[in-house]
């Protein structure tokens, strides 16, 4: 069998533009997703009345879930619903690539804040104690000493986490939207070059999963010895069922 790496060189630029769109929905949803993760993460952590029972719900429903059917609950129920808030009497459709982008970030939100959360349990107790000895306010405390720490101990499963994030951005496909994947295949099914684009695909895909790999287990060896991640953590790093 002869590869065809000219159809490959000459699909680069749109096979390119889907990669692009591939790594925006990943940063996006990542420094979203941490961003709301942490936030909930606190709530849960301070134990906050009837709002940290809401986070919980939340977190539990979307790690129970498929990211594809969360993908389909906002493109058609959610211009449902805000038709249905507003004046106008009609869906109001937010498009496919303003939903990609808020799905995978709530989403993503749910394991991050879990992931945050565990890593509450590595930091040493006398790091409370001391920000309260030294008077700091409970955002403060939070804020500059414990979430620095909790985000260094939890680094090596945050990365791990975003590997799995920027594999599941091939699931935009639901929504018609041209991904990394997606513009690949189509270009294959046009060009009648499965193999080629396929395996294209499956070794970018290896490259930069494996510097992510690569980069995780150098975040966990520099992680300090008196930050011990929890054994609870390891485990969110896997994939979803």
């Amino acid at each position: 069998m002869n590869f065809d790496f000219g159809a490959i060189y000459s699909a680069l630029p749109f096979l390119m533009e889907g990669l692009a769109f591939t790594v925006q929905l990943t940063v996006v949803a990542c420094l979203g997703g941490l961003v709301l993760g942490t936030g909930m993460a606190v709530i849960r952590q301070l134990n906050v009345p009837v709002v940290s029972r809401v986070v919980s719900a939340y977190v539990t429903l979307m790690r129970c879930i498929p990211l594809i059917l969360v993908l389909f609950w906002f493109f058609f129920l959610v211009p449902l619903v805000l038709g249905y808030l507003s004046s106008v009497g009609r869906p109001i459709p937010l498009g496919p690539k303003t939903t990609a982008f808020i799905t995978f970030t709530l989403f993503e939100a749910a394991y991050y804040a879990e992931i945050v959360r565990s890593g509450f349990k590595a930091i040493n107790k006398g790091q409370y104690e001391g920000a309260r000895a030294l008077g700091l306010s409970t955002w403060t405390m939070y804020s500059s000493v414990i979430i620095p720490q909790v985000l260094r101990a939890t680094a090596p499963i945050i990365v791990t986490q975003t590997i799995i994030l920027f594999q599941d951005t091939s699931l935009v496909y639901v929504l018609s939207l041209s991904d990394f994947l997606g513009t690949a295949a189509k270009i294959a099914q046009r060009d009648s070059k499965l193999v080629e684009f396929y395996t294209f695909v499956a070794v970018v895909y290896f490259i930069l999963c494996s510097a992510g790999s690569e980069l995780a287990e150098r975040l966990r060896k520099k992680t300090p010895t008196s930050v011990r991640r929890p054994k609870s953590i390891r485990v969110l790093g896997l994939p979803r069922p």
